[in-house]
This record gives C-alpha cells, sequence and structure tokens, in this order.
C-alpha cells in the first residue's frame, strides 16, 4: 500500500494536488462569500413577515434516539494491510457513525474504537458484479477483462461492501443471509439519514451552502439534482473538488499502473482514498476559515439590512420587474412547449410509489398498536405496557420493520429513469431517499403525539379493558391527525420534486440566451445595496414563478380526484385540536415511570454502556466465541455447523415448565380433593382475537404448594379402615363400591391427560372441568351410601 501511493503521488505531485485543489475552492468560496449576506437578508426578511404554511396536527419530537444504539454486533471485516479477515464489534450510534472495536468488552470498558465509519456518499451493496462495474466505471483508463479473478477472495456468499466513489472501501461477511439482510438494512439507515442534507435550522448558513454548491456547478454546465451532495459541508466541497481533481489525475496515473487487471484496480483504490484524505484535510481548514470571516461581518451586515429593509425590497422589486419583462416571455415559452405536457406524467410516477409508502407507514404503526392492545388486554399490567411503549418509540428507527415502507418508495427510482434523456435528470436516488427520510420523520411525529396523550390518559390508573378502550380512542384520534399531515408532506414533496427536476432542465434551456444580457440589470442596483440584490438569484426567481402556477394547478387537481388520498387544499385543520400542543413537551421514560424496575445507586459508564438499549435486536448468539484473528474459512464454518445443530428437529427440545393451573392439575384436585369443599376457578375468556386472557389470582399460598398439602391430606384420610378378625391379625376391608371409585379414579386421570395434551379453548376446558366434577361428585356419592349401609 505505502510502495503504490509513495510511488505515484511522490512531491510533485502532492504539489500539485495541493494547488489544483486551492484554485478549485477560491472558485467556490467566491460564490459563497456572496450568497451569505443575501441568505441573512432573506432570513430577517422572513422573520418580519412570518409568513407561514399550514399548521401540523401531529406534536414533533424535539430529541430524537437520546441515549440509544441503533444496532450492534459483531462482523467479519476484511483489513486492507495484513490481508485478513477479522472479527469486529460494530455499534451504531444515534448520529448514524458506525464505530467498531476490537471486541463486545472492549466496547464495556470503553475504550476507544479502532475506527470510525462515517456512512455519507456511501452505497451499500450485496454484488461483487456490481461493486466491480461501480470500479470500472471509476478507472476508464484502465482496460481489462471483466471477469478477471478480484482482488479479494470471500469466505462466504453473504457479503455487504460499502463502496464510495473517493473514499475507503469497507468488506464485511456473515454467517447467514438473515444477518446479512438484517446489516444491509442498518447500513443503509445510516446512508439515508446521513445523505439527508445540512440541518435545516442553520437558517443563514445551510441556504448560502446549497446556493453555492448549485451555482458552482450551473457554472461548469451542470444543472439538476447531484448525488453527491451529502454528508456536512467539507465532505461536500471535497466531493465538488474530486470530481474535477480525479480525472485530470487519473490521465497521467493511469498508463503508469503496472501488474494484472485486479492489481491495478486496487493500487487506483488506494490512490484514489489517499488524494481525497488529502482534499477533505485541505477543505476542512479553508472552509473554517471562511465561515469565521462570514460570521464576523454578520452584525454589520444586519445593521445596515434592518434599518433599510423596505427600500432593499422596493430596489429588489424594481430590478425584479425589469428581469422580468425580458424573461418571462421566453420562460412561458419553454414551459408551454417543453414542461408543461410532461407535468400529469411526472407527478403520477411520483405519486403511485410516495403515496403507497406512507400507507405502508400507516398500516405498520395500525398494526403495532393492535398488538399491543392485544397484549395489554392479556397481560393486565402497565409494567407490560411501559415495555411496549419503549419498543413503539423507537419504531420510526427500526431499520429492519421500516423496510418495508422504504421499498415501497424504492419503486420510484425506476419510474423516473425514464426522465433522464428528457430533463437531464441525474441521479433519481435524491428523490427515493428524501422521500424515506419524510416517511421516518412523521411516523416519529405521530408516535410521539400518541405516547404524549396516552401518558396523559394513564394518571387516572385506569383499569384493563378501560386502558385497551383508551389506547383504541387515542389510536383512531392520532390515525386522523396523521392523514392530514400525510396529505400535507405528500403535496410539498410533490411539488419540490417537479420544481427540482423541470426548473434546472429551464435554466439549461434559457441560458444560452439569457446570461449575455443579464450584467446589464446590474446599473439598476445601489451600490449599498449591492451584497443583498443579485441578479443570477432573481432570474432563478422568474423562471420559478413561470412554472409554478402549473406545478400548483398540477397537484390540485390530483387532490380533488382523490386517487391518492390527498386533503383538498380548502381542507384546513388550523387549531382543530388546540390542547394537544398544551401537553408538556418532554420525552417520557416508560420504564422509570411505570416499570417496576428497583432503584441503584449511579452507575459507572462501563455499565451504563452495558444496559443501553437499542433500537434493533441483536442476532449473534453470545455463545459463540469470537477470536480476534481467524481463519475465517473453518470459523465460519463451525458457526454454521453449531447453529445447523441447533435448527435440527431430530433433537430433543426442552420441556417446557407446567404452569400450576394446568388442565391435569385442575382435574386431580376435583378427583382427589373434598368436591364440597372445593371451589372451582373462573373459566379463561376467549377473545375475539383468538388469544386467551386468564384470570388474575388473588394473593396467596403458591399453587404448588396447595396441590402438595391436599395431595398428603387426602392420602391420610382415604387409607382403609381396618378391622380385626377372630384370630387377632387386621384385615383390609374391601368393598365394590371401593373398586368402582378407584375404576372412576383411572378414568379421570385419562381423560385429563388426554384433555392437558390438546389445545382447547376457555369454553371446552371449562366443560371438561364440569363434566368431570359431576363424575367425582356421583363416585364420592357412592362410597359414602355404602359406608352407611355397611
Amino acid at each position: 500500500m505505502g510502495d503504490v501511493i509513495s510511488t505515484h503521488l511522490d512531491e510533485n505531485r502532492r504539489q500539485f494536488i495541493t494547488e489544483r485543489t486551492g484554485k478549485i475552492l477560491d472558485e467556490f468560496f467566491q460564490f459563497f462569500e456572496e450568497q451569505y449576506p443575501l441568505a441573512l437578508f432573506n432570513k430577517i426578511r422572513y422573520e418580519v413577515e412570518e409568513n407561514g404554511g399550514p399548521q401540523p396536527q401531529l406534536l414533533q419530537r424535539k430529541t430524537r434516539l437520546k441515549g440509544k444504539v441503533i444496532f450492534s454486533g459483531n462482523l467479519y471485516q476484511y483489513m486492507e494491510v495484513s490481508r485478513k479477515w477479522k472479527n469486529r464489534y460494530f455499534v451504531v450510534h444515534e448520529d448514524y457513525d458506525v464505530a467498531f472495536y476490537d471486541g463486545k468488552m472492549a466496547f464495556d470498558r470503553g475504550v476507544t474504537p479502532k475506527g470510525i465509519i462515517n456512512c455519507a456518499g456511501y452505497k451499500v451493496l450485496k454484488s461483487m458484479d456490481r461493486y466491480l462495474e461501480l470500479i470500472n466505471n471509476s478507472m476508464p483508463g484502465i482496460k481489462g477483462k471483466a471477469s478477471s479473478s478480484p482482488f479479494l477472495k470471500w469466505p462466504t456468499e453473504y457479503r455487504t461492501i460499502l463502496y464510495h466513489p473517493y473514499g475507503h472501501h469497507y468488506y464485511f461477511c456473515v454467517v447467514s443471509e438473515k444477518e446479512q439482510q438484517k446489516w444491509h438494512a442498518v447500513f443503509q439507515d445510516c446512508v439515508r439519514h446521513l445523505n439527508n442534507g445540512l440541518p435545516e435550522d442553520c437558517k443563514v448558513e445551510t441556504p448560502a451552502f446549497t446556493d453555492a454548491v448549485r451555482l458552482y456547478r450551473q457554472s461548469k454546465d451542470q444543472y439538476g439534482t447531484w448525488d453527491m451532495l451529502c454528508g456536512n459541508q467539507a465532505q461536500i466541497i471535497s466531493n465538488l473538488v474530486m470530481e474535477e481533481l480525479l480525472p485530470e489525475l487519473g490521465t497521467a496515473i493511469h498508463p503508469k499502473l503496472k501488474g494484472k487487471f485486479y492489481d491495478r484496480q486496487r493500487a487506483w483504490i488506494l490512490i484514489t482514498e489517499a488524494v481525497h484524505e488529502m482534499v477533505l484535510a485541505q477543505t476542512k481548514v479553508r472552509y473554517k476559515a471562511v465561515l469565521q470571516r462570514c460570521e464576523g461581518a454578520r452584525p454589520g451586515l444586519e445593521s445596515r439590512i434592518r434599518p433599510d429593509m423596505d427600500q432593499i425590497i422596493s430596489s429588489k422589486e424594481h430590478v425584479g420587474n425589469k428581469i422580468r419583462v425580458y424573461v418571462m416571455p421566453k420562460a412561458e415559452s419553454c414551459v408551454r412547449n417543453r414542461v408543461q405536457p410532461y407535468i400529469s406524467s411526472i407527478l403520477d410516477a411520483l405519486m403511485g410509489p410516495t403515496s403507497r409508502g406512507f400507507s405502508e407507514v400507516r398500516d405498520l404503526f395500525f398494526k403495532e398498536i393492535v398488538e399491543m392492545n392485544k397484549n395489554v388486554l392479556n397481560e393486565g399490567s402497565q409494567h407490560k405496557l411501559a415495555e411496549h411503549m419503549e419498543k413503539l418509540s423507537v419504531l420510526p428507527y427500526h431499520p429492519v420493520k421500516m423496510q418495508s415502507c422504504y421499498e415501497q418508495l424504492e419503486q420510484l427510482q425506476p419510474q423516473l429513469e425514464g426522465l433522464q434523456q428528457r430533463f437531464d435528470l441525474s441521479s433519481p436516488a435524491v428523490f427515493v431517499q428524501r422521500g424515506q427520510i419524510l416517511m421516518r420523520e412523521l411516523l416519529d411525529n405521530t408516535v410521539y403525539t400518541f405516547e404524549q396523550l396516552l401518558h396523559q390518559d394513564l394518571g387516572s390508573s385506569p383499569d384493563k379493558e378501560q386502558l385497551c378502550k383508551t389506547i383504541q380512542r387515542i389510536q383512531e384520534r392520532v390515525l386522523k391527525k396523521y392523514d392530514y399531515d400525510s396529505s400535507t408532506v405528500r403535496k410539498k414533496f410533490f411539488r419540490e420534486a417537479l420544481l427540482q427536476i423541470t426548473i434546472p432542465y429551464m435554466l439549461k434551456n434559457l441560458s444560452s440566451s439569457v446570461n449575455t444580457a443579464l450584467p446589464k440589470f446590474q446599473e439598476y442596483i445601489f451600490e449599498d445595496f449591492s451584497k443583498f440584490i443579485l441578479v443570477d438569484n432573481i432570474f432563478e426567481e422568474v423562471v420559478l414563478q413561470s412554472v409554478s402556477k402549473d406545478i400548483m394547478l398540477a397537484v390540485k387537481e390530483a387532490a380533488v380526484q382523490r386517487k391518492h388520498n390527498l386533503f383538498r387544499d380548502s381542507i384546513v385543520m388550523s387549531n382543530s385540536d388546540p390542547n394537544l400542543f398544551l401537553l408538556e413537551d418532554q420525552p417520557i421514560n416508560w420504564n422509570s415511570e411505570f416499570g417496576n424496575q428497583e432503584s441503584s445507586g449511579p452507575e459507572n459508564a462501563s455499565d451504563k454502556r452495558k444496559r443501553m438499549k437499542q433500537v434493533v435486536s441483536m442476532i449473534q448468539d453470545d455463545g459463540i466465541c469470537h477470536p480476534d484473528e481467524v481463519d475465517v474459512k473453518s470459523d465460519l464454518k463451525e458457526v454454521a455447523e453449531e447453529e445447523h445443530v441447533a435448527n435440527d428437529g431430530s433433537l430433543e427440545p426442552c420441556s417446557p415448565v407446567k404452569s400450576p393451573d394446568s388442565v391435569k392439575e385442575i382435574c386431580d384436585l376435583l378427583t382427589i380433593a373434598k368436591i364440597e369443599t372445593e371451589v372451582l376457578a373462573p373459566a379463561d375468556i376467549a377473545l375475539s382475537n383468538g388469544a386467551v386472557c386468564t384470570s388474575e389470582k388473588a394473593p396467596g399460598r403458591n399453587p404448588s404448594e396447595e396441590i402438595e398439602s391436599k395431595l398428603l391430606q387426602e392420602e391420610h384420610q382415604s387409607s382403609p379402615p381396618t378391622e380385626k378378625t377372630e384370630d387377632g391379625n387386621s384385615s383390609t376391608i374391601s368393598s365394590p363400591a371401593k373398586h368402582e371409585e378407584s375404576e372412576s379414579h383411572q378414568e379421570n386421570a385419562t381423560l385429563c391427560q388426554q384433555d392437558s395434551n390438546d389445545k382447547e379453548t376457555g369454553e371446552e376446558v371449562a366443560s371438561k372441568i364440569s363434566e368431570v366434577a359431576e363424575d367425582s361428585h356421583e363416585a364420592h356419592q357412592q362410597v359414602q351410601d355404602t359406608k352407611s349401609e355397611s
């Protein structure tokens, strides 16, 4: 590894990379410093005018997944240096960074992780063919056969690859397909979260940065969505630099790579990774310095904006009207001939998979609440309710349970691929990931609203039946709010997606005829306001206005048709439930409030890590030993054999522990104990859902102790009386009734044994018990009659 990098990245080549990176950064930061004052002006203007949209009906959780772990478990990872597969313990934290350790004990002790994987910009792959295809596309200067042997061998077929076009590649394998699917879902969720864009709470930095990226790429004649707009600011800028720098390096380095085809592939991957690390380090330093300079000038800009707000707005409208007169005829012609005929077809392609995905989210929430309600009805304790609510609170972040919802939206990508040639749509995956994030956020708001409403009603300590009715009532109430917010979120998503598809296409078609005339409009702007009024931004606003009317009309018509369960714009549920927003916006710890956890003293950091709950349950068997460095083929084979033996149906299963109130023991009590003093227990109630709801027992002695004492008492009472014979010896008195009673006992025991082996409902068990009781009572009556006659 070191030889390859030192050979192809010598001092002169590194100097070239540094200088070329600096020039690209200078161009980009020029756009950023121009957009920063404009973003600050827009923020202050929005605060003054307070333009708000429809009010959501669901509460929004402020702190998400605080103190949670998404997933943790063992994976075999390929080590580049030693070229061996090594077992690692991986932990996915609440920020979706993946940390790996030597083992679970190292994590419990708080040892510094061996490494941290930031999944922004990665692709999660299962197929080696797809991975080699991406590598070949990234190095067009290297020619070779596609069927050449890869540069690493896999010990199992259950592989997972993290591919980045510029960063380090990670290779993992597991021992089962189920484990592979779960890890694949977890890694996909990490990528989805970290690709979600920059934080929206930064009202100045984030808009200025995204506008700078868009304008910089447009200056390079690159329009439309960009799939590498992911991660933090430094990562995004590094992707911009690598997009220009890497082809230049490939032209110089590809002819000098030696060896077989897969050796050259591996060498190019290592070189790309080393260059990316250099660019990222240089970018972090530059961006930090530029941002500090902009933040330092912010107070002076605000002091100029606030007093002259009205004058700046008037000047912008004056310039905008002149640009509109020049641009609008051309823009409307482009919309009428090239965009409007395709808006309805694009909307249909968007609405189908998106609506199915949000409907799947609704069904998932409904099923989880129904299942919880059944368990509460059967178990009937607030401690069990607390356990179910803890699981429900992390449902939106459970990548395995949410996978069916995400898959519905993944069908959007092949439907949008047909638009790539027409509208130059480069990355349909951007819309898929954005829709999936909206689904998760909406489900999180739904679960949080349900939590708050249920927590409010639990103060009166309702009984089991009342609690189930309360859960059902709150469920219906929350689902109505979900339907309204789902309609609002989807309509906004459709409008944004249509704009992101059509606006870049229009800008690209209009730029050639407009860009030469735009600079002359700069003379209409006062010099004092030149930082807050930019001609290029006004031009884009005019283009946006030209197509927005048609897009709004198309979405409105789709809502009127009720094809995808969309509410009309005239239906506004503002302040429909004002009491809901008066609830305390505090996270609820269900286990501490309703769980019967024993109070303990303060725990150290190691114990806290051991007790930390995670969203997804683990798969790995803790009994399997995971050595640090192994012969993977033999080790994985042993693990697979252990799993095969554990799942072999020929082995005898462990006998289940019999409950004290089983059918057989109840029958024994009825046949042995005295019937006239025995009180029959109420029969189990058969619920409508097929489950059996057992009634609660009154506190008393252990049922097993009662059975044992009654058996001893009956043996003592039922011992046969003795009679002295003429020779002085005692003999046992036997009677026909005694034999009949013994035979009755055997028949009843046989009947009870058969009944205990069958799966019966509560009514069948009660009828069997009543029949046995009648037979036993008749046998006992015969014994009494025989004694009275003798």
